[in-house]
């Protein structure tokens, strides 16, 4: 759920960035933000968790994550790839350190605490990200209202939106289920547990290295192998039984799929002018949100029909491996030929 808010409100917030307004928003979002990562240490019945990490960290980040993107694009011409690396690997640095603090502060002083403990260190970070970011760049006067229909002409953009739903149809799911494959092969609670951590130290190396890669080879042609190497992976993983393998998957998977995240929105960047940004990659991240929204679900469903991952795996990495060939097809679109730095 939390995957799927992080994109959703990005049609919203791009198109208020769009307009000139950025402090006021992100002040409110962050606001909401630290006080739900305090309201988590009250919780104590599903539906609280449902509505206050869930819903409300949820919509929240995705208030956050947008805007943050859009900065990015203001600030920086040359080496945007870099940058957005940089900014992407902090997610990654995030979810590597927060679940192993939180198993080895939860022993020690309790949920209560380790959430409360969370909200202070989250409340010193957006104080810092309020205080530093700001936009460049003046608004400029881009008709129309949340959907620009008219980016939709632009057939490599239309391409490029169907491959970020159809992506995300089998991207997470990995992610999703590593940990649960892990037991059901046989390794140990606290060893599936830090594969997760394996994922995430890796996708922050994939995104810096993403970035670099990008600003050098174009950022489309840098995602296309790795994604290819992500569906490759996803159908291999549900076949290793070994804790080394898996924590060869763990890698390899890791760190290309931080390529992809670092790097996803320079193609859209590039589609258009620097004044209709915020819309553009908003529309992009609001319906990539259904991709992500369904994927998992329907992994799930093929493991709960069949008892097991073989078929999952050729489900995500079947679809994975197809969304590659909508990256060719968006190259082709936009410079006339399946070759050359795009």
């Amino acid at each position: 759920l939390q995957y799927a808010l992080v994109y959703l409100p990005g049609l919203v917030m791009g198109r208020l960035f769009d307009l000139g307004y950025f402090k006021i928003p992100y002040f409110a979002a962050s606001c909401v933000f630290v006080t739900c990562n305090f309201i988590i240490a009250e919780c104590t019945e599903y539906w609280q968790f449902f509505l206050v990490q869930g819903l409300g960290v949820g919509i929240c980040g995705g208030m956050l994550f947008g805007p943050m993107l859009g900065v990015v694009f203001h600030w920086f011409n040359k080496q945007k790839g870099l940058a957005l690396g940089v900014v992407a690997m902090s997610a990654s640095v995030g979810a590597t350190v927060f679940p192993i603090a939180a198993q080895n502060l939860i022993p020690q002083v309790g949920f209560k605490w380790t959430m409360r403990i969370f909200g202070f260190m989250v409340l010193v970070l957006l104080g810092v990200a309020n205080l530093a970011m700001d936009r460049r760049l003046p608004p400029t006067d881009v008709k129309g209202g949340l959907f620009n229909w008219a980016a939709f002409k632009n057939p490599a953009y239309t391409v490029y939106c169907i491959f970020g739903v159809t992506v995300f149809l089998g991207f997470y799911t990995v992610l999703t289920y590593m940990p649960i494959y892990a037991i059901h092969a046989g390794v140990s609670v606290d060893f599936a547990f830090y594969l997760v951590a394996i994922v995430n130290g890796s996708s922050g190396c994939g995104r810096i290295i993403g970035g670099l890669l990008g600003d050098h080879f174009g950022a489309l042609n840098t995602i296309t192998p790795f994604i290819a190497l992500v569906g490759i992976v996803t159908f291999v993983w549900p076949f290793v039984r070994n804790e080394g393998l898996l924590i060869a998957i763990a890698v390899i998977y890791g760190f290309s799929c931080g390529v992809y995240m670092s790097i996803q929105l320079a193609p859209v960047r590039a589609m258009g002018g620097i004044g209709d940004i915020g819309r553009r990659t908003g529309m992009f991240m609001t319906l990539t949100a259904f991709g992500i929204s369904a994927g998992p679900p329907i992994s799930g469903v093929i493991n709960s029909a069949t008892g097991g991952f073989e078929d999952v795996g050729w489900y995500a990495g079947g679809i994975v491996l197809f969304s590659v060939t909508l990256l060719i097809w968006t190259r082709y679109l936009h410079l006339g030929k399946f070759s050359g730095r795009f």
